[in-house]
């Protein structure tokens, strides 16, 4: 029986993780559950998978949370904040950890959870884009297991070979392919992705996601993060990752080897196939996801990304190339200004404007420990949020 504390029990992952394991009760057990602010959301997942703790992100939070846990007489434990996180996160009550929070707030309990040597399972892709080498030297030092959940990463972790240590030139490899569906706007006129508006923005065409990373698909700045992580997760460089937009989001990823063999991974797009490849690993459970029917399909397409309808993914590159804290300060440009923009503060295209502009402004310095790393993260943020306020060119793309 594997206990299991799910951070970000109430996102589209957080879902698909918890409908995995309901149809397993026999192989896990939920020991904790984390949510923000969606305190009857998380209360009524305490109601039915009762965990022995749940951790919201404010002391509001908490109090609204014990009162709805009182009405329906649960024992469970209510803690609030960051160092709640990380307690569930590397306790012994704890076997694995699915690393579901969205963004730079999942930084900490996921490193807690490496460096506390777990099986970790990783969903929040900003975790390791901002702390790259810290976070891997944490998984190596404490012999933890790190399991990617983004379809991409598991896919090319599922073609690699069996005891893949990070050194592609020594497995044969010679690239690491990573597919990307293109989002709601792979054939809209450029032009018109000004006036673009969070609604459309979020829909779509394949996955169900959060907004903030339906955002990130549609400006493929997702895709870009995906890129930085890869570099980490499997020690490519970034001329070893190629971006391919596949629209049927069916091969998930591939792996191309120098004897001119490509591995592919193919599955329907729904996440809780590779959260439950990860959850059993190295056996296979039941997903609940319906068979591949390639002969309804009928048809796969490929093309490269445009980098002129795509720019964050050039930022992205862009940034892993240039090493240090480069990644760091991409990431939290991003968050802020794609936060502005589903706030209608500003528009659509000015999202990689704005993330260009912080690049060029703040110079990438190295990032020897968790303090640097913040400090870069901060000043990244205060500098995008003070571009919102004052620049008038950027706001006055707003919808």
């Amino acid at each position: 029986m594997q206990r299991i504390s799910i951070l970000g029990a109430t996102g589209s992952i957080g879902e698909s993780t918890l409908d995995v394991i309901a149809r397993h009760p026999e192989r896990y057990q939920v020991h904790a559950l984390s949510a923000n602010s969606k305190v009857e959301k998380l209360a009524a997942l305490c109601e039915r998978f009762r965990p022995a703790v749940a951790v919201v992100g404010s002391a509001d939070a908490a109090a609204r949370l014990s009162t709805l846990l009182r009405e329906r007489r649960l024992p469970t434990e209510v803690a609030w904040g960051e160092e709640a996180l990380c307690q569930i996160s590397s306790g012994n009550e704890t076997d694995v950890v699915m690393a579901a929070i969205v963004g730079a707030a999942g930084l900490a309990p996921t490193l807690a959870a490496a460096h506390a040597g777990k099986k970790v399972l990783l969903a929040n892709k900003e975790a390791l884009v901002m702390s790259g080498q810290l976070f891997m030297d944490a998984v190596a030092a404490s012999g933890a297991t790190l399991l990617p959940i983004d379809s991409e990463h598991n896919a090319v972790f599922q073609c690699l070979p069996v005891g893949y240590q990070r050194v592609p030139q020594g497995h044969g490899i010679a690239k690491i392919m990573l597919t990307a569906s293109g989002g709601p706007f792979l054939q809209r006129d450029v032009a018109t992705l000004e006036t673009v508006t969070p609604e459309e923005a979020v829909a779509h065409p394949k996955w169900v996601m959060g907004r903030k990373i339906s955002v990130d698909s549609a400006t493929m700045m997702n895709k870009g993060l995906e890129v930085i992580e890869a570099h980490w997760l499997f020690g490519a460089s970034a001329d070893q990752i190629e971006v391919v937009i596949h629209p049927q989001s069916v091969i998930h990823s591939m792996v191309s080897y120098i004897d001119g063999s490509v591995l592919a991974q193919l599955g329907n797009p729904d996440m809780r196939t590779p959260i439950a490849h990860a959850l059993a690993w190295p056996e296979r459970i039941a997903s609940g996801v319906a068979p591949l029917d390639l002969a309804e399909i009928a048809q796969l397409r490929f093309e490269r990304p445009d980098l002129g309808r795509f720019p964050c993914l050039k930022l992205a590159y862009d940034a892993l190339r240039t090493g240090g804290s480069a990644a760091t300060i991409l990431n939290a440009a991003n968050e802020v200004a794609v936060d502005a923009f589903l706030d209608r503060r500003i528009g659509f295209r000015t999202i990689d404007r704005l993330i260009a502009t912080v690049m060029e402004r703040l110079p990438a310095g190295p990032v020897t420990d968790i303090g640097s790393l913040l400090e870069q993260d901060e000043l990244a943020r205060e500098t995008t949020r003070a571009l919102i306020r004052t620049m008038p060119t950027i706001r006055s793309t707003s919808s």
